[in-house]
């Protein structure tokens, strides 16, 4: 490093230190800039000051000064900038930015304590720790804080965000990467992101695909902030399907995580053309439902209930249109989502298998923007409109089918008075207050009606409102406070003869409180922490007459309360460079409410009308039952090298909620029951162990888990169970025990003209139900495969782009097919036939596989333009495979006769247009 014989002039000159006793000073400010304050302090005393005028802010200042010393008014001025000052003993004052000048070296500078410093000699004080390279001379130089003589810190905390320069909306999994040294951070959801750094000089850099790089010069002495303002890359963000930042998939505690980014799945060729974040998830390794448009999600094993569905922290009850063919969510209003279903963070609870958290988009508060797609059957759009320039905007999101006009359009008389439509739409208004408060709320609504050849018409609904302030106290500290509402409801319409006809409902409800915190204690501990509360109301069902003429008995099931509340804490422990720790415990109580009856039945004899031993009533609020348990929620990382970790986790959790069903896979018309005195909550927990490597400058991400996982009080029908307007539904169903297990493989390639990922899993769901009574006990007791339990699952998605505008994509899947019980037999009792079936789900339906193809044009990329289009050409099921929904029996002529539904039995054409402005 060159030598600077200034340093030598200034220990020359100022070998004596500043005399203290100098006069003091009275003057007074009136909205000076600095440059004028010390012109004025020049004009009345004999000191002179030496700086670049561009050093000095523009801040105004003002103020009153009597008998004060020079050091003292100096520091009003440069209260709150990095301007550091030195004094001379002949009234000289010199500036710098952020470093301190001194007139002694540090004891032992030279080596040793007494060597003496000679006149010929030149040197330089070590000010910063380490040297720069030059290739960072030309990089903007930030300045955070000044160097303090007091302070005995070498380390400092930064932190700030990252957002889009175009519309300040927060840019989440962007990595913070500090140059030549092993330190580095990743940008949460709100683009927050925190850092520790040494003192002095540090080269920082941002990377993330799909976002241009940046580099940043940061000379810091003090806790500080730094915004980071970003654009996005010219790079095609088709390239990755999956979000994976450097290396963040063998650095993080986590087990089981997945990111989806909306942006990076428009290639992948799906069902009519909808680009579709959940049916995207599928794809995925542990993650699968139990048939094609099916609704719902079984991940590792667990139901379709034991999935928390989160939209801007509301509960979506169900997230799907059209028995699940399409979900319920627009995807231009649709951030990222991200999925845990190995380590679930502390902070979230009410569910056994699996959190899908997902995130929805700020609108751009620069300028007007907006994306709409058309499909054969359904159109999309969504506009972000600048409220506040720089501060607020507003999204709004509007999604539907124009399938109805199709259906009335056919010849098939039934089909022409059918009807199937759906529509969603979302709002979300973002408000940047100032730089530590944002305030965020969000409104949601989902419809669906259908009636296809029949005499009913069916109608259910979502909606949710959200409303959360994310507030930074500190550099160290920060928190947001939510309240959300969440909303799923059924309706039922029979027009069939006049006097049977009838409406028929169901409703729940929840509204939650949660308060979040974040504390950066250290380079080694990261907490979170924070406390929340539910309120359920569940009209568990009504019916009555329709019309003058029906003699429908009207039906109306008591409303049923519960309250579940939590507190929860975390931290991320770094013991060493090589090994993580998170820790993390949740404690989770419930308690049943009235008003309400509850029945008690007698101990050692099954659950029946017959064996109801008194009628329990409880007041208003009156507690019910409670129950509470601690969740643990540990995990860890250890690096084995540089590129390949290892991570074990182990997760208990509690849900208090259960789905009411006798059907193989999700209705619409399955309803929500609460825990209470009859019926316990479910409990599980897993294991986790899983292997990560990346390859080729992550050019290749493999990953292998392994998990088992135990649960009891999982509830089912008994044969033949009515669970729908049932006052006593605790006579109707079982609770028992599952065991799932499994390994899953995932092999990603994340750049290059190839790209895309193949995943397999081997697993295995069973449950059992075993009672000393034969009318409690299933297949004897024995544990037997669930409705979902599918042994291999293969799965290939991939992307190929010949030009930086035209890309070939492709879809594979294979799955075994799912357990059936079947009919193996008849005979008669008292002159009437009777048919024999078989232990539940010894057989299966048969395998089930899939190929699709698309083929993707993009629009030119001209800058200047209004619009930048994109067509997809897919074709579904190409091979046009006659994959089985259901197989289902019937008896004609006295023989048993079986027939098998699909839902898409032929290939699939599908074009869509999508364009963004």
């Amino acid at each position: 490093m060159k030598k600077l014989l200034i340093i030598f002039i200034f220990f020359f000159q100022f070998a004596f230190s500043q005399n203290e006793s100098e006069k003091n000073i009275t003057l007074s400010f009136n909205n000076s800039s600095k440059i004028d304050a010390l012109k004025q302090i020049e004009k009345i005393t004999d000191y002179r000051f030496y700086f670049v005028e561009d050093w000095l802010d523009n801040t105004l200042i003002s103020g009153n000064y009597k008998n004060v010393s020079i050091k003292e008014l100096l520091d009003n001025i440069f209260k709150n900038t990095i301007i550091n000052y030195f004094i001379s003993s002949d009234n000289k004052i010199i500036l710098s930015q952020s470093v301190l000048i001194t007139n002694t070296l540090p004891i032992g500078y030279f080596g040793e304590a007494n060597e003496k410093i000679t006149t010929t000699e030149i040197f330089e004080p070590e000010i910063f720790t380490e040297e720069v390279s030059t290739n960072n001379f030309n990089i903007e130089t930030v300045r955070i804080g000044k160097e303090n003589s007091k302070s005995r810190s070498k380390k400092h905390t930064l932190s700030g965000y990252a957002k889009y320069s175009n519309n300040k909306s927060p840019i989440s999994n962007l990595a913070i990467v500090v140059q030549n040294k092993n330190i580095n951070a990743v940008t949460d959801n709100n683009g927050f992101y925190s850092i520790e750094l040494p003192q002095g000089v540090n080269i920082i850099e941002t990377k993330s695909m799909g976002i241009q790089d940046s580099k940043k010069k940061v000379i810091i002495y003090d806790n500080g902030t730094l915004n980071f303002y970003l654009q996005e890359s010219a790079e095609i963000l088709d390239e990755v399907v999956i979000e994976a930042n450097k290396d963040k998939n063998i650095k993080e505690a986590v087990t089981g995580i997945t990111q989806i980014k909306i942006e990076t799945i428009k290639t992948i060729p799906l069902v009519l053309g909808e680009r579709d974040i959940l049916k995207v998830a599928i794809t995925l390794p542990g993650i699968k439902t139990a048939g094609e448009g099916a609704s719902g999600f079984n991940v590792r094993g667990g139901k379709e209930d034991q999935n928390l569905i989160l939209l801007d922290n509301g509960v979506l009850y169900n997230p799907s249109h059209f028995f699940g063919i399409f979900s319920a969510l627009n995807p231009f209003t649709i951030k990222d989502i991200n999925i845990y279903k190995g380590t679930i963070p502390a902070e979230y609870g009410g569910r056994l298998s699996s959190v899908f958290d997902i995130n929805t988009k700020n609108s751009n508060t620069e300028k007007f923007a907006g994306e709409a797609s058309f499909g054969p059957v359904t159109g999309n759009i969504a506009l972000e409109i600048p409220i506040i320039k720089e501060t607020a905007g507003l999204l709004i999101g509007a999604r539907g089918t124009y399938s109805d006009w199709i259906l009335k359009s056919l010849d098939e008389k039934s089909l022409k008075n059918s009807k199937a439509s759906f529509y969603d739409g979302i709002i979300k208004y973002n408000h940047k207050l100032n730089d530590n408060n944002n305030l965020e709320a969000t409104g949601y609504f989902s419809d669906d009606a259908f009636s296809i050849s029949s005499d009913s018409l069916y109608n259910y609904k979502n909606q949710l409102l959200a409303l959360k302030w994310n507030h930074k106290f500190n550099n160290t500290n920060f928190g947001d406070l939510s309240i959300v509402n969440s909303e799923y409801k059924f309706n039922i319409e029979y027009n069939g003869n006049s006097d049977g006809n009838f409406n028929l409902g169901y409703k729940v409800n929840e509204t939650e409180l949660k308060l979040k915190l974040k504390y950066l204690y250290s380079d080694k501990h990261t907490f979170n922490y924070g406390i929340s509360s539910k309120l359920y109301a569940v009209n568990p069902g009504y019916k009555e007459p329709k019309g003058a003429e029906s003699n429908i008995e009207n039906i109306n099931i008591p409303k049923e309360q519960a309250l579940e509340s939590a507190v929860f804490i975390s931290d991320d422990f770094n013991i060493n460079k090589k090994l993580l720790i998170n820790l993390g415990l949740r404690y989770s109580t419930y308690s049943s409410i009235g008003e309400a009856t509850q029945k008690k039945y007698a101990d050692g004899y099954p659950k029946s009308e017959g064996t109801v031993t008194d009628t329990l009533s409880f007041d208003k609020n009156e507690i019910i039952k409670t129950y509470g348990a601690p969740e643990i929620r540990v995990s860890g990382r250890y690096f084995l090298s540089s590129d390949f970790s290892v991570k074990a986790s182990y997760n208990t959790t509690n849900q208090y909620i259960h789905t009411l069903s006798n059907n193989t896979t999700v209705s619409p018309t399955d309803t929500w029951k609460l825990s209470d005195l009859n019926i316990k909550p479910q409990k599980a927990n897993q294991i986790t162990l899983g292997f990560y490597k990346n390859f080729e400058g992550n050019l290749y991400e493999l990953s292998l888990e392994g998990y088992y996982k135990k649960s009891k009080n999982i509830l089912d029908y008994k044969v033949g169970a009515d669970v729908l307007l049932n006052n006593t539904i605790e006579t109707e169903v079982l609770q028992g025990n599952g065991k799932a297990y499994g390994v899953e493989f995932l092999i990603k390639k994340t750049k290059g003209k190839f790209n895309g990922w193949l995943g397999y899993s081997y697993s295995r769901s069973l449950i059992q139900f075993d009672s000393e009574f034969s009318e409690e006990r299933i297949n004897n007791g024995y544990y037997f495969s669930s409705n979902f339990d599918k042994p291999h699952d293969v799965t290939l998605v991939s992307n190929y782009k010949l030009t930086n505008r035209f890309s070939f994509s492709a879809n594979f899947a294979y799955q075994t097919g799912r357990p059936i019980t079947y009919p193996t037999g008849n005979y008669t009792y008292n002159g009437a036939s009777y048919v024999l079936y078989s232990d539940r789900n010894k057989f299966r339906i048969p395998d089930y596989y899939r190929l699709d193809l698309g083929f993707n044009i993009e629009g030119n990329h001209k800058i200047k333009k209004f619009a930048h289009s994109f067509w997809n050409i897919s074709v579904y099921n190409v091979l046009g495979r006659n994959n089985p929904y259901s197989i289902y029996f019937v008896t004609e002529d006295g023989k048993i006769k079986a027939y098998q539904s699909s839902i898409f039995s032929i290939p699939i054409p599908t074009i869509t247009y999508n364009f963004k402005f």
